[in-house]
């Protein structure tokens, strides 16, 4: 079974597009060859189909044999283990899911609020007034600390600032194209350089870790204990075991690796995109001074649009995939590319404006908006995200007067997994009220 027509470059350019300025790359493709295309790269098992219609990203999507192409594994293992939820397949993975799906309910993440709030809350009381500087770092470190104080529940200071330095050298590291490569190769050639150095972060994250997990279990409160980390740990399988120590560590990078970039960055798009357009940064003002979310709802959907954190994914067919005439054999890897679903035209009426109001209209198709992947890949994590995301905003637009230092917009640029702005969203602050309460922070 021939597979559909693509780029004709060699590998080695297209792969290097693909790394440099993959969002450019998709959508020239896309203008030459349509909604469905192959591409050549090295490292994924040569070629790769992309696909970006909304019907064929169901087919994929609800069929459960599919898997992750080995080339992601391998990436991806030295940092999740081989227990984490997003490299699990088959029956393990629905099994996990199910268990860990409970504490990242609506309902359940009512009880998170305060903490959330009070987090976001401090975070609004600091920064510098009338001088310049990059949003994006602030909100991944904000991000960081929601994980570890609200998902993780850890409140031992020492520990904390602990994990939350080697996590975010570490995850930068792993952000690093070198980093990765010598990470899938390091079975055959060892550990060196940068790799090594990530490695060594990598090993005290752990013993963190295992510290806490050993002290978690032997804490006579756990029961009384609400967040997500004790809550997996209570938690058991339909034959009554539960998670071993190796497990919870693997499930708990996962959350961080899943949840910190990804939230830190989707924010400093939105913060990018809200003031670049002041007319509907000011319709999201007076709807929050009224108490109203619905534009606030509609503004995080639109940035999740136009700038996907996580432009494409990638599954490996485990049998042939037929759907709105394509037709794809067994083995195939194919990457559903987020990025050119949320810019089709026929789905999104000058899909490269930011309108949020079009989310205040009719819903898009299930899996026309998918920031958050789709079916029973979906992130769990996800209704977390985009409630994190709201405090945040809504505490930033109400306490706050910022702008841009200039009206250009920000370039996209890779960063590992996700695409990042380039300049990281400068900011400035330019007046600052107190939280209900409080008096205004010292600067």
């Amino acid at each position: 079974m021939a597979l559909p027509p693509g780029p004709t470059s060699s590998s080695a350019l297209q792969s290097w597009r693909w790394l440099r300025s993959p969002l450019s790359f998709l959508t020239d493709a896309r203008e030459r060859y349509g909604s469905v295309f192959t591409v050549k790269l090295f490292g994924f098992g040569s070629e790769m189909v992309v696909i970006s219609d909304p019907e064929t990203v169901k087919a994929l999507y609800t069929e459960r044999e599919h898997g992750i192409p080995p080339s992601r594994v391998n990436l991806l293992e030295s940092v999740l283990g081989s227990h984490g939820l997003l490299l699990q397949e088959g029956p393990d993975h629905l099994t996990r899911r199910k268990l860990m799906l409970p504490p990242f309910h609506g309902e359940r993440m009512r009880s998170y609020e305060p903490l959330v709030e009070k987090i976001v809350s401090d975070e609004g009381d600091s920064g510098p007034l009338e001088r310049e500087f990059p949003i994006h770092p602030r909100m991944q470190a904000l991000t960081l600390e929601v994980i570890l104080r609200v998902v993780f529940g850890i409140s031992e200071t020492a520990r904390l600032q602990a994990l939350s330095v080697l996590l975010t050298q570490m995850l930068a590291e792993a952000a690093s194209l070198q980093v990765l490569l010598f990470g899938a190769a390091s079975k055959r050639i060892g550990s060196r350089g940068a790799h090594r150095k990530f490695v060594n972060h990598l090993r005290e994250i752990d013993d963190l870790l295992y510290a806490e997990i050993a002290e978690r279990r032997s804490d006579p409160s756990l029961e009384q204990r609400d967040d997500p980390f004790s809550m997996l740990m209570q938690a058991r399988f339909e034959d009554g075991g539960q998670m071993s120590d190796e497990e919870l560590r693997d499930q708990l990078m996962t959350l961080v690796v899943a949840g910190h970039e990804t939230t830190g960055t989707g924010l400093a798009w939105a913060f990018d995109l809200l003031l670049s357009h002041p007319e509907q940064l000011q319709r999201l003002r007076a709807s929050l001074g009224e108490g109203e979310d619905g534009y606030l709802n509609a503004v995080i959907a639109e940035s999740l649009r136009l700038r996907p954190v996580i432009p494409f994914t990638a599954r490996q067919l485990a049998k042939e995939l037929t759907a709105d005439g394509v037709a794809l054999p067994a083995g195939t890897q194919v990457t559903p590319a987020i990025w050119l679903i949320h810019t089709r035209e026929d789905l999104y009426p000058e899909p490269l404006a930011f309108r949020p109001e079009r989310f205040l209209e009719d819903a898009p198709n299930t899996y026309a908006w998918i920031p958050f992947g789709g079916g029973i890949r979906r992130c769990i994590g996800a209704a977390f995200a985009e409630f994190e995301m709201r405090a945040l905003l809504r505490e930033a637009f109400t306490r706050c007067d910022l702008r841009k230092p200039g009206s250009a917009p920000e370039q996209a640029v890779r960063r590992g997994a996700v695409i990042a702005p380039k300049d990281g969203t400068p900011i400035v602050a330019t007046a600052r009220r107190p939280a209900p309460g409080r008096e205004p922070a010292a600067v």
